[in-house]
């Protein structure tokens, strides 16, 4: 927990509950102390080329959210709400990436890798990993100079094993985009051209009889819209606009409910995901061919 900053005119306060610690935004932004939103990567050319990290859930989801669990609702059941799940059959991701999030643990390799489960939480990011798709690489802040609990997400669109796992054209845009449509459950594809620093979207999502509601804010700031050290630039840049557009998707989480043990609650909302996986794949293609 970080003290509060300031001088005291009265009584400590008592300790905020841990979904809701002091960090005014719901995270602490990791340049303030050293950090990048910027993750390292291994064997880049130019070397020193890193991918954005463009997504956030915020401390002030609920506590039970960001525990990292398959269990009880936890972030790994989230996750699985909206379409995503572990590595393939357990399997880890052999391309590490590290990040520092700014609270005094230094650069950390990621905590996992999830992958698009195309409708199949047990074995679908086994095809993920062959044929690509959208997919993030995960920290979380909770080091002693900046413990928000918060979740940092690095998140892409990925080609085929065949094209090394190479990121689609716009795929950082896009990737972030399209998970946000997934975790907010949209009819339609987010407009990623369209999308600025007063975007929202709220959806609802439900998995292993949980149920989780998500409120999405962009923000700008804690990114550059560049190409600047960002992996990929020269093929993900896109008709002369940058590789990414300096913005990210902050979600809020709250779980909702927990459905009946009987009613196959775990499907509720996957109908939806698997429009977004067909969405999805027809978009890649169509950036694919541009």
């Amino acid at each position: 927990m970080v003290a509060a900053r300031g001088p005291l005119t009265g009584p400590p306060m008592p300790a905020l509950p841990p979904h809701k610690r002091s960090t005014n935004y719901g995270y602490y932004n990791p340049m303030d102390d050293g950090g990048s939103m910027l993750t390292q990567v291994q064997g880049t050319y130019p070397p020193g080329l890193g991918e954005p990290i463009n997504v956030i859930i915020s401390a002030y989801s609920d506590s039970q959210v960001l525990q990292n669990s398959l269990s009880n609702g936890g972030l790994i059941n989230y996750f699985q709400s909206f379409g995503f799940s572990t590595e393939c059959l357990g399997q880890s991701d052999d391309s590490v990436q590290t990040a520092d999030l700014g609270d005094g643990n230094g650069y950390l390799n990621q905590t996992a890798v999830i992958r698009w489960d195309y409708g199949d939480a047990s074995l679908g990011t086994c095809q993920e990993t062959v044929e690509g798709g959208n997919h993030f690489r995960y920290w979380i802040q909770n080091g002693q100079s900046a413990d928000s609990g918060a979740i940092f997400m690095a998140t892409s669109y990925e080609m085929p094993i065949a094209e090394q796992h190479n990121i689609i054209v716009n795929g950082y845009n896009l990737g972030r985009d399209w998970l946000v449509g997934n975790a907010t459950s949209q009819s339609t594809i987010v407009p990623t051209a369209n999308v600025t620093n007063t975007s929202t979207y709220s959806g609802q999502t439900s998995f292993n009889n949980f149920t989780y509601a998500t409120t999405v804010t962009y923000v700008s700031g804690l990114l550059q819209n560049t190409s600047d050290g960002i992996n990929h630039y020269q093929t993900v840049a896109v008709d002369g606009l940058n590789a990414i557009d300096g913005l990210v998707a902050v979600l809020t989480v709250k779980m909702v409910q927990q459905a009946s043990k009987t009613s196959g609650a775990e499907w509720t909302c996957r109908p939806k995901g698997l429009l977004w996986t067909f969405l999805t794949i027809t978009c890649a293609v169509i950036v694919s061919l541009l």
